[in-house]
């Protein structure tokens, strides 16, 4: 098969059949294009004609092109080609899977970056409670912290999704679903909103199930969703960088400090395996050594 047919039907692939998000597809899209057009360089338009030895060529070429590509990066390039070879050899397309053996590289462990309880509050807090907006943007930010939901979750909410009072359904990555408790601080901040702005709001544009509005009626998008929390940081004057992930690494720290259960983190947080989850216990370690100071006799 041609490569650029294989790449087109491995996108429509994870885009339809795995229902991965436009931000990812579009990742995809790039690395499989740069992928295709290195190949078309060297000759190579069939996927027949790939070998493992052409695949490690090209993942060697780019870890030492210049300037040096971060790890993450490189890794999500090295997944597209492999996730693409294994599709066409899983589908018979391919007899072999020449990417079989590529290996990603081993990528610095960051220890997850979290705010403190106090600036939590401070966050929370910042919001107008007098402006519609600011009372539509206190609601985001309380359910971004009460559940650990990513943005992308969180835009998506439809007003449906909360009809069960205490829980909300959160829509992760794959389209998987998964149940997660809202605590009462966020259930009062989404009632005001419900019942003082989104009518407003949804009359401004055309009628959309979405829980969260802009100022013209329409879904909040990612970028505003991010404005919001860009705004609220600096009117709680956080010097420390806040982006949507901070609330999401804030309530998994949170949680771990107060005695939760890993695995319970992990299912909240909706993880797939309890590996990415325990990076957050780490965090942990300057209250255990707090805890063991204080409590063991022979600690000093």
């Amino acid at each position: 098969m041609r490569i650029e047919r294989a790449i087109d039907g491995y996108l429509r692939h994870i885009t339809i059949e795995r229902g991965l998000s436009d931000h990812t597809v579009a990742a995809y899209r790039r690395d499989l294009a740069a992928y295709g057009g290195w190949l078309a360089e060297r000759g190579i338009a069939d996927t027949e004609a790939v070998t493992p030895a052409i695949v490690a060529e090209f993942a060697a070429e780019r870890a030492s092109a210049e300037p040096p590509p971060a790890a993450s990066s490189l890794a999500r390039l090295q997944s597209s080609v492999r996730g693409l070879h294994r599709f066409l050899a899983r589908e018979g397309i391919a007899v072999d899977d020449p990417a079989q053996r590529l290996r990603p590289p081993k990528q610095a462990r960051r220890l997850p970056k979290a705010l403190t309880i106090d600036q939590i509050e401070r966050l929370l807090q910042a919001p107008s409670p007098e402006d519609p907006i600011g009372i539509r943007d206190r609601a985001l930010l309380e359910l971004l912290y009460a559940t650990g939901a990513r943005v992308s979750e969180a835009i998506g909410l439809d007003v449906d999704d909360l009809a069960h009072g205490d829980v909300v359904r959160l829509r992760g990555k794959g389209s998987k679903e998964r149940i997660v408790p809202v605590g009462s601080f966020a259930r009062q901040a989404i009632d005001a909103y419900l019942t003082r702005v989104r009518p407003d709001l949804a009359t401004r544009g055309p009628a959309s199930p979405r829980l969260f509005l802009g100022a013209r009626g329409a879904p909040l998008s990612r970028q505003s969703a991010w404005l919001v929390i860009q705004s609220a940081a600096e009117r709680a004057q956080l010097t420390a960088h806040v982006s949507p992930h901070t609330l999401r690494h804030s309530f998994a720290t949170h949680l771990l400090q107060g005695g939760a259960d890993v695995r319970v983190v992990q299912e909240l947080l909706g993880h797939a395996s309890v590996a990415t989850t325990q990076i957050y216990t780490h965090v942990t370690v300057d209250t255990l050594r707090d805890i063991y100071a204080t409590s063991h006799p022979r600690a000093r």
